[in-house]
């Protein structure tokens, strides 16, 4: 397992990047918005040749604006573009009420934990 911190310049979203059994997971805590959302892309769609799929956690994530539901987007097409899949995990009530009103969770899955993400 290949663990990194990322944290984001002039931002308060940090990133951590770990595997588990061929998967990538992305570690977001703290304010996905206009400042971290480029941050958040290029770590969900640099490659990784050891990775079938990225998993996006979300359950330390307080905040979350259109350019973070921009950058999810990017990222899904970015995967599926290359073979893979991006998966959503454990957003919080904030989170999943954008995600309901933009109809996210209809184009990328999301699991309500972690856990049901890696078991895919």
């Amino acid at each position: 397992m290949t663990d990194k911190d990322t944290p984001t310049a002039g931002s308060r979203l940090s990133i951590h990047l770990s595997h588990h059994r061929g998967v990538r997971v992305v570690t977001a805590c703290g304010e996905i918005d206009f400042d971290g959302a480029p941050q958040l892309l290029d770590a969900l769609t640099a490659h990784d040749a050891a990775a079938h799929a990225t998993v996006l956690d979300l359950s330390d994530v307080t905040f979350m604006d259109s350019s973070g539901v921009n950058a999810l987007i990017a990222a899904h097409h970015a995967a599926q573009h290359h073979g893979g899949q991006l998966r959503l995990a454990a957003p919080g009530p904030h989170v999943s009420e954008i995600f309901g009103i933009v109809g996210l969770a209809e184009v990328i899955p999301c699991h309500s934990t972690l856990r049901d993400a890696l078991d895919v």
